[in-house]
C-alpha cells in the first residue's frame, strides 16, 4: 500500500499529540472502543511473531485500591531520594491517574512463552520485554487516534503488584495502564509534554551518531 502524504501527516499528527496523561473524566468508555484498542495491540511486532505480552483489564475495586496503595507508597519513598528542591517539585507532579481512569490495565511479559520458539531471542532475551513495551505504544497510539488518552503508571514494585494480581512467576510486570477521556487541562491541550512544561526534564532532541 501506498500511503498520500495527508495520511502520513496524520501519523505525525497522532505522534506528536501522544501524551502521557494523568488527569481523566470518569466516563465509561464502550466495549466496541475497547475492542478496537485492543486489536491494536495485536498490530504491533514481537520478537519470533512470540506475542509475549499478558494484559489484564483491573476492575475489582478492591484490586484496584490496593494497587492505588502501592503507588502511594512507591512514589512517597521515591521522593526521599531527591535533596529538598528538587522533592518539593518531585511531589507537585501528578504522576498517576489511577483514581479516576474508568479502564486500568495491568501489563506484562510472558519471560518465557512457547510461541515463537525461542527465535530472535537466543542471545538477547530482553527482546520479549522490548515486543511488550511496542504492544503498549501501538495501544498508546491508536487510543490517542480515538481522542482518549492513557497514561503509564511505573512506581511499582513489580513483585507486589504480582502478588496483588495473582500471576504467574514467569510473569514480568512492565506497568498500569490508565486510559480514558482525559480533562481538559493541559494533558489535553498543551503540544508540549507536562514534563518539559513544568522543567522536571526537557525533551531532547534524538542524535544519529556515526561509526
Amino acid at each position: 500500500m501506498i500511503f498520500t502524504a495527508e495520511q502520513a501527516g496524520t501519523l505525525w499528527d497522532v505522534m506528536r499529540w501522544r501524551r502521557d496523561v494523568r488527569h481523566f473524566r470518569p466516563d465509561a468508555l464502550d466495549e466496541a472502543t475497547l475492542e478496537r484498542l485492543r486489536a491494536a495491540m495485536d498490530l504491533a511486532p514481537s520478537v519470533g511473531n512470540a506475542r509475549p505480552w499478558r494484559v489484564l483489564r483491573v476492575d475489582d475495586p478492591g484490586l484496584r485500591a490496593a494497587a492505588r496503595a502501592e503507588f502511594e507508597e512507591c512514589n512517597a519513598l521515591a521522593a526521599t531520594e531527591y535533596d529538598e528542591g528538587a522533592r518539593a517539585a518531585y511531589l507537585r507532579l501528578k504522576l498517576a491517574g489511577m483514581e479516576v481512569a474508568p479502564v486500568q490495565l495491568a501489563v506484562f511479559t510472558d519471560t518465557d512463552p512457547a510461541s515463537g520458539r525461542g527465535l530472535g531471542r537466543r542471545t538477547m532475551p530482553e527482546t520479549l520485554r522490548a515486543s511488550t513495551a511496542m504492544a503498549v505504544y501501538s495501544l498508546w497510539l491508536a487510543a490517542r487516534a480515538e481522542n482518549l488518552g492513557l497514561g503509564w503508571v511505573s512506581i511499582l514494585r513489580p513483585e507486589v503488584v504480582g502478588r496483588i494480581l495473582g500471576v504467574p512467576e514467569e510473569w514480568a510486570f512492565e506497568g498500569w495502564l490508565c486510559l480514558g477521556r482525559p480533562e481538559e487541562s493541559e494533558d489535553a491541550v498543551s503540544h508540549t509534554p507536562l514534563l518539559h512544561r513544568v522543567g522536571w526534564q526537557e525533551n531532547a532532541t534524538t542524535q544519529w551518531l556515526r561509526r
